[in-house]
């Protein structure tokens, strides 16, 4: 999460009018309006790569996936969010009728940046506990092959890991399975940065 933008203190209202009109994109909390800083090569391939994975997995099943630029309300942490990844599955609950604003995730993923990564560790987390709908989050490292995966059991979430190229994640909310070679296909040269 980058600097705020202003000190001054803005409802949601204001952050959507102002959100829908921006040229950047800007994410919210309590009152507060924090810039997002762009992506290196390793995250938008990361993104892209695991967008396509879920994307042939879901075809013909009722859940939608949706990367960057689908905004994410978690109401009870009163803040606004955007994750690399969101999916969803069932019928999709919009803010409004913008419908660019999703209320039910069913799993929530984040490319880790040194920038945002002790952000989508701690507070991004915190808030999207708070989404009642949420059953997964990934986390999923740029420098070497390795994701952390969290499912909520009741008021617990569990987290397990899976290192290296060889490894696998079985998304049991979405029911799909994602590849480390197939997440990193194209992000590591030459095998650097391929074991956990």
């Amino acid at each position: 999460m980058s600097a705020v933008l202003q000190q001054t203190h803005y409802t949601a209202e204001e952050y959507l009018s102002l959100e829908r009109s921006a040229s950047i994109k800007s994410e919210f909390h309590d009152g507060q309006i924090y810039a997002m800083t762009g992506a290196s090569r390793a995250h938008n391939l990361i993104t892209i790569n695991i967008a396509r994975e879920l994307s042939q997995q879901l075809k013909q099943r009722p859940c939608e996936a949706y990367i960057n630029d689908m905004r994410v309300k978690a109401a009870k942490a009163r803040s606004y969010h955007y994750p690399d990844i969101a999916v969803v599955c069932g019928t999709p609950e919009f803010e409004d009728a913008q419908m660019d604003t999703l209320l039910n995730p069913t799993l929530l993923i984040e490319v880790l940046s040194p920038s945002t990564e002790a952000y989508d560790r701690g507070g991004k987390f915190s808030h999207y506990r708070k989404i009642a709908s949420l059953r997964e989050y990934l986390l999923v490292t740029q420098d070497q092959a390795g994701i952390e995966r969290y499912l909520r059991q009741g008021e617990v979430w569990i987290l397990s890991e899976a290192q290296g190229l060889d490894a696998s994640v079985s998304l049991e909310s979405i029911d799909c399975q994602l590849s480390l070679r197939e997440v990193y296909d194209k992000v590591f040269e030459d095998g650097e940065n391929q074991a956990g």
